[in-house]
């Protein structure tokens, strides 16, 4: 059976992660409270800003700025969107 987490995100149990995904105590912060759902929504999210705002994560600054970002957005509060993103369209 799945390990299940109250998700800090979706105020919901819901699927947890198989290990901390980061080393240390923010690591087990977010195996402990974050879904398995959640996680990768915000990977793909954090995809996004890395592209379509040119991020360089060697720089220090970058890294501060996603740091914050990860913290709203597994929080559930406003976080920041890539500007101009347009989804590509369905071929359905």
């Amino acid at each position: 059976m799945a390990r299940t987490v109250f998700c800090r995100k979706y105020k919901q149990e819901l699927e947890g992660l198989e290990r901390p995904p980061l080393p240390g105590p923010k690591g087990q912060d977010i195996y402990d409270n974050i879904s398995k759902q959640a996680w990768q929504e915000w990977l793909a999210h954090q995809t996004m800003l890395i592209n379509e705002k040119h991020l360089n994560l060697m720089d220090m600054g970058t890294r501060t700025y996603l740091n914050e970002q990860m913290q709203k957005f597994l929080s559930g509060e406003d976080y920041d969107r890539a500007e101009g993103y347009v989804p590509p369209e369905s071929s359905e």
